[in-house]
C-alpha cells in the first residue's frame, strides 16, 4: 500500500515538473530580442538631429501576433529588427502603437513565419508582495536569453524614468540590466509585468522595477481602436493635510481626511468644477487620507492618483469635496491626459521640437528635452530660472508654455546680443507671450519699425524690422537651416 502511494506521488511530481518545463519552454519561445537604430532631435539646434545610435532591448509575443515592449526601447527609432530566443534569423519590425507616458509599445512583424510555433504569453493579475517572479530578456554581456529570479517587494506609484510620470509600479529584487528593458516578468506561465528600469548607485543593489499588469491592461484596452489616448489627470496642484492646524482651519472633523487643492489648471478636467481651497475627501467612494494616499488593496496604499489613472480618457469620476464647511458631491469628466496639464511637458519622443527663428534669434518652448542638454545631472546644473519653471511653474490662462530665447545665431544685425541665451520671453512688441503661437503671431502681425522682445527680468532686445526682413534668409543659409520654423508652426 505504501509502495503504491509512493508511486502515485512520484507520478504526480513528475507531471508537475513536466508541466513546468513545458510552460518554461513556451515562455522562452515567445521572448524576443529587439535591435533598434534611433536618431534623436538636437534641442540645442532643433532643426536637425544628433545622428544614428544603435541599441537593443527585449520584448515578448502576446495575443494577435503582437510584440509587447518598452517605449524607451524604440523611442526615436528609424529602423527595428527582432529575433526570437534561440533563433538566428532577424525580422524587420515596425512600431504599431507607442505610449511614452507609461513606457509601453506594440511592435508588428508582417511575416507570419516569425510567429511559427509560438504560444503567445497570457497576461495575469497584479502581483502580490512576496510573489516569486522570473525576468526574461537579453541584458548586455551576452547574446543568449537570460532568466533571473526575484521577489516582489513593493507595489506603489513610482516615477517612470522614461516619461517622469508617476504611475503604479512593482519593485523586485531580480537583476535588471541594460538590455532587459521590455522583457516579460513572469509568475509561472503568466506575465505579471514588463521590466523597465533599475535603481543604481552605491546604496542600491538589485532594485528593479516592472510595469505591472494594471498599467499594461490599461494600455492594451486604450489602443483597441488603433491609437493611444493617454492616462487622464485631474489638472490640479494639491498639498497634504497631515498638520492638525491646517485641518482645524478648514473645519474638518476628526473623522474627515483629505488633500487641499491649491491650484486648478485652466482648461483641465477640474477647471470650473473644483476650486482652490477645496478639500478632496474621497474619490469614487474611496477615502483619501491626509497624506494623499488611498487603500488600493487590503493593507496596501498608494497615491490617490491611482484611482484617476485607472480610468480612461472621457470617463467620469465622482468626488466628495469639503467646500466652506459643506460636503459637496462633484462629477468630473476626465477629458485630458496628464501631459496636457503641465506647464513644462514631460520628455517628448518621436516628434520634432518646435522652434522659430527671427533675426537670428532662436525661440522654442521649455521642455525636459531642452533641460537634458545639461547632461545626466540637469536637475542641478541647468539654468536656475528654467529649473524653477520646471519644478514650480503652473499653467495659467495667460501662460500655457514657457517660451525661451535659447540662443542667438550671430550676425551683424544682432550685434550686442550674441551672448544672450536661455532667456524666458515675457512679451514681443507689447504682446504678452502665452505660447509659441502667440510669439509667432506677435512677430508676423507687427508693422512697426522695431521688434522689441522683453524677457522676464525686463531686459530688452530691439531689432530693426526692415533689417531683419532683409537678412533673415542669408542668416538661415549661413547656418545651413532649411526653414525659419518647425512644421507645426508653419501651419499657423
Amino acid at each position: 500500500m505504501q509502495s503504491a502511494i509512493r508511486m502515485i506521488l512520484v507520478f504526480l511530481l513528475s507531471c508537475v515538473i513536466a508541466q513546468s518545463a513545458w510552460a518554461g519552454r513556451d515562455v522562452k519561445n515567445a521572448v524576443v530580442k529587439i535591435y533598434t537604430v534611433s536618431n534623436e532631435y538636437d534641442y540645442y539646434e532643433p532643426w536637425q538631429k544628433t545622428g544614428q545610435v544603435s541599441g537593443s532591448g527585449s520584448g515578448c509575443i502576446i495575443s494577435r501576433k503582437r510584440i509587447l515592449t518598452n517605449a524607451h526601447v524604440v523611442a526615436n527609432q528609424t529602423f527595428i529588427q527582432v529575433r526570437r530566443a534561440g533563433v538566428a534569423k532577424k525580422y524587420t519590425a515596425k512600431v504599431e502603437v507607442v505610449a511614452h507616458e507609461c513606457d509601453l509599445a506594440i511592435l508588428k512583424v508582417n511575416e507570419d513565419s516569425f510567429f511559427s510555433g509560438v504560444k503567445p504569453i497570457d497576461i495575469g493579475s497584479l502581483a502580490e508582495i512576496q510573489d516569486k517572479v522570473a525576468v526574461y530578456g537579453f541584458p548586455k554581456g551576452g547574446d543568449k536569453l537570460s532568466i533571473t529570479e526575484g521577489v516582489v517587494s513593493r507595489v506603489e506609484n513610482q516615477k517612470y524614468t522614461h516619461s517622469r510620470a508617476e504611475l503604479l509600479a512593482c519593485q523586485i529584487d531580480a537583476a535588471i540590466n541594460s538590455g532587459n528593458s521590455g522583457g516579460p516578468v513572469m509568475k509561472g506561465d503568466k506575465l505579471v509585468g514588463v521590466a523597465f528600469q533599475a535603481m543604481s548607485g552605491d546604496d542600491a543593489e538589485n532594485i528593479g522595477y516592472m510595469v505591472p499588469t494594471p498599467v499594461v491592461d490599461h494600455f492594451l484596452t486604450d489602443i483597441r481602436d488603433g491609437k493611444y489616448d493617454g492616462i487622464p489627470a485631474l489638472g490640479i496642484a494639491w498639498q497634504d493635510m497631515e498638520n492638525p492646524d491646517i485641518r482645524s482651519k478648514y473645519a474638518m472633523t476628526a473623522q474627515q481626511t483629505g488633500v487641499l487643492v491649491n491650484t486648478v489648471y485652466p482648461d483641465s478636467p477640474a477647471w470650473r468644477t473644483l476650486e482652490a481651497e477645496d478639500i478632496i475627501l474621497s474619490i469614487d467612494g474611496k477615502t483619501v487620507e491626509n497624506d494623499g494616499t488611498i487603500e488600493f488593496r487590503d493593507g496596501e496604499r498608494t497615491s490617490f492618483d491611482y484611482l484617476i489613472q485607472d480610468k480612461y480618457i472621457n470617463d467620469k469620476i465622482e468626488l466628495d469635496v469639503l467646500r466652506k464647511n459643506k460636503i459637496i458631491p462633484l462629477t468630473l469628466r476626465l477629458s485630458k491626459p496628464s501631459h496636457d496639464v503641465r506647464l513644462v511637458p514631460y520628455e517628448e519622443y518621436d516628434v520634432a521640437p518646435k522652434y522659430f527663428i527671427v533675426g537670428g534669434l532662436v525661440f522654442q518652448p521649455l521642455t525636459v528635452n531642452f533641460l537634458k542638454l545639461w547632461g545626466s545631472k540637469w536637475h542641478n546644473n541647468a539654468s536656475k530660472n528654467l529649473l524653477y519653471q520646471y519644478y514650480y511653474g503652473r499653467l495659467t490662462e495667460d501662460k500655457k508654455e514657457i517660451v525661451i530665447l535659447s540662443k542667438v545665431l550671430a550676425d551683424e544685425i544682432n550685434v550686442g546680443y550674441h551672448d544672450v541665451y536661455d532667456r524666458i520671453v515675457y512679451s514681443v512688441n507689447g504682446k504678452k507671450v502665452a505660447n509659441m503661437n502667440d510669439l509667432v503671431e506677435a512677430f508676423e502681425s507687427y508693422q512697426g519699425k522695431y521688434y522689441v522682445i522683453v524677457d522676464e527680468c525686463g531686459n530688452r532686445i530691439v531689432l530693426d524690422r526692415r533689417k531683419v526682413k532683409m537678412q533673415s534668409q542669408s542668416i538661415l543659409k549661413r547656418y545651413k537651416i532649411n526653414s525659419d520654423r518647425s512644421e507645426d508652426l508653419a501651419k499657423i
